[in-house]
């Protein structure tokens, strides 16, 4: 939320600044942070105004942090260095923020939790493993590369589906373009012809006719359904109505369960490394799983507990693949569960890849094939009374 402040500031004398902060006391602590002190707080009306997420650029603040640490900074240096480079006034105040609670004794990790929905619970986790090593470079070499392999994921998954979708896309609005201003056109010059025609024919020049007469309502309706449509679409009980139905596809479910699998062993094997227990870990990423494995983690981490090996619960919770289990048992006799774990996240993300690869193969000369015929049907069938008209002639 944002506040409006009137402060005394060193060097500056009383100033009146608006901040955002989750709370007054939050105000305080960043008007502290800066030497100064708060006379007076008060909520300010431009809450109500609609504004933009903040988007707080993680990987960028990670990496900058750990290449100043490695420079040999203190963590509190290198943080106060970030600050003053920053320009962007919503990350600024969460930098501040931070400096402003290790100012005041706090460890980094119980800093980071003051922001949730900046850090995610799994960065938190790895800087708490990284307090009792004292290694923090090191848990943060170990999410930047957990986050950018991630992120080469979602972008070939996300790469893969451009060019269908543009093509969808393009197709679509040749062929409305057809429909809305072509057709109407052709369906005034075959007013007069008579005769016999296609009954498809007849179809496309009375949907041309009506289009003429009723255009702007025709119009007017268009854009509400498409508003419509964009709201259903976007409601979260929608995506997730249509995620179950995907599920239910076979050969489609399956990979989807695949690439939940590699998130969940990619997630937990970097967890492992920066020493979180496996118990602990598991109850960390079920968050990231699909609502319905969510009980088969929490029952692979009970009897993980009741000493069970790792690889026996997540057979019986159905947790891995084939491949997915003797890689567990070989990170069993060596001991090298978490580097194990990075490993079938990485078998099962190519295996995805390769699908996707595939099905895109399948997919765009399918997708042309419909497009043009569906383009070419609406052609044909405007000229098709020309070409009776000829015929009639010879």
């Amino acid at each position: 939320m944002r506040y409006e402040v009137k402060a005394v500031l060193s060097g500056k004398g009383t100033v009146f600044l608006e901040l955002d902060a989750d709370s007054e006391d939050e105000v305080r602590h960043q008007i502290a942070a800066q030497g100064g002190i708060v006379l007076n707080v008060r909520w300010s009306f431009a809450n109500w105004i609609p504004k933009a997420r903040l988007r707080f650029p993680l990987a960028h603040f990670s990496q900058e942090l750990l290449s100043l640490l490695a420079a040999g900074l203190s963590l509190v240096e290198s943080i106060e260095t970030l600050l003053e480079k920053e320009e962007d006034a919503g990350v600024r105040n969460v930098i501040q923020g931070l400096l402003a609670r290790i100012y005041e004794g706090v460890t980094f990790s119980h800093a980071l939790e003051f922001y949730p929905q900046v850090f995610p619970a799994l960065y938190v986790a790895t800087a708490r493993a990284s307090e009792r090593t004292g290694d923090l470079p090191e848990a943060l070499t170990r999410f930047i590369t957990y986050q950018t392999q991630m992120d080469l994921v979602r972008k070939k998954l996300i790469g893969a589906s451009i060019y269908p979708a543009l093509l969808l896309v393009i197709g679509l609005l040749v062929a409305l373009f057809l429909l809305v201003f072509v057709v109407p056109k052709f369906s005034a010059i075959y007013e007069d012809i008579g005769g016999d025609l296609p009954w498809l024919s007849v179809l496309l020049i009375q949907w041309g006719r009506f289009v003429h007469e009723h255009g702007w309502q025709l119009a007017g309706a268009g854009m509400i359904a498409s508003c419509l449509i964009v709201y259903v679409v976007t409601r979260p009980m929608f995506m997730a109505r249509a995620l179950q139905q995907l599920w239910r596809i076979p050969a489609i479910g399956e990979h989807m369960r695949v690439y939940q699998l590699a998130r969940f062993y990619r997630t937990l094997g970097m967890l492992l490394r920066g020493g979180i227990p496996i118990a602990k870990a598991l109850e960390m990423v079920s968050g990231l799983l699909q609502p319905h494995f969510r009980p088969r983690v929490k029952a692979a981490a009970a009897s993980i507990r009741e000493g069970k090996t790792i690889s026996s619960a997540m057979e019986m919770e159905g947790l891995t693949t084939a491949v997915g289990s003797r890689m567990l048992r070989v990170g069993e006799r060596t001991g090298l569960m978490g580097e194990m774990m990075e490993r079938i996240g990485n078998f099962h993300d190519e295996e995805i890849a390769r699908w996707v690869e595939w099905m895109t193969k399948l997919i765009e000369p399918l997708l042309m094939a419909v497009i043009g015929g569906v383009i070419g049907g609406i052609i044909i069938l405007m000229y098709m009374p020309i070409f009776g008209l000829a015929g009639s002639i010879n």
